[in-house]
């Protein structure tokens, strides 16, 4: 199967990033983000050869000084992709991005099943490409947010990507619940995420594990509430947990609510 929604929703965010970053300044290309040591030039970077590497790029042969902020393999490939393009002004790692993703869309628009059920070796795994094209949803638009969050210019809030990232993010909910905070046997956790995305998490810890219910019990152990970009910030481990904690309004109990916020970071 030709999955055209995930093709239509990288579109969707290759043509936001682009419009967004056709107007930035040299300062708003050396702006610091969430990322350690990442600017909003080098979330472009990051991008550009990722999408690259998907066509069929070489990747660099560069290797960066610096892999303190890297935290597996992967991490470190990014860092000396990032690295090699340090020097450049943004209006040309601008360039290289427009023109990989002028090219990644002519190939997933031409490709047929075959290409699409071929298998990957992504970061969660081997996987079909199609599943893997999911994944590239999830971080074109998680950075596009890191870099717009970075300059206070918030768009591209709401839409297909939007909810194809939180949906996947949510997919963590019941572990974050059930495991990591240690939620009791029994109770049920509430997250309400408001804002530009709107979803309702409701977890029951049965035979210690988090359960998604059908619905929100009444007698819930907490409700914590939150805006959709506080829960994206939280899910990826952008900014300080506590901090993003205090942005979060809980009904019932307040101490078990910080224990599963600051525990929230889980990528998938």
């Amino acid at each position: 199967m030709i999955p055209v929604e995930t093709i239509d929703k990288l579109e969707q965010c290759y043509r936001s990033i682009s419009e967004f970053c056709a107007g930035l300044s040299d300062a708003d290309w050396a702006t610091p983000t969430q990322l350690p040591g990442w600017t909003v030039k080098d979330n472009l970077s990051h991008m550009a050869s990722w999408e690259g590497e998907m066509s069929g790029r070489p990747l660099t042969e560069h290797r960066a000084a610096d892999l303190s902020n890297a935290k597996n393999p992967i991490g470190e490939e990014n860092e000396h992709e990032v690295d090699m393009r340090r020097p450049w002004p943004g209006a040309k790692v601008l360039a290289e991005w427009e023109d990989v993703v002028a090219e990644r869309v002519q190939i997933l628009r031409s490709a047929d099943e075959t290409y699409f059920a071929a298998i990957s070796d992504g970061p969660t795994g081997p996987a079909p490409l199609s599943d893997y094209l999911q994944i590239r949803v999830l971080d074109l638009w998680t950075h596009e947010q890191d870099m717009r969050r970075a300059l206070g210019r918030p768009g591209h809030r709401s839409g297909p990507a939007a909810e194809h990232t939180i949906d996947r993010l949510i997919r963590t909910v019941p572990v974050v619940i059930g495991k990591r905070a240690a939620t009791p046997e029994g109770q049920t956790v509430v997250i309400e995420i408001t804002g530009a995305v709107v979803r309702t998490v409701a977890v029951t810890v049965t035979e210690g594990r988090g359960q998604v219910s059908n619905t929100a019990p009444a007698d819930a152990m907490c409700t914590i509430t939150m805006d959709s970009d506080v829960f994206l910030q939280l899910a990826t481990g952008r900014g300080d947990a506590t901090e993003l904690a205090a942005q979060c309004s809980v009904s019932g109990d307040n101490a078990h609510a910080l224990k599963v916020l600051t525990q929230f970071t889980m990528m998938i």
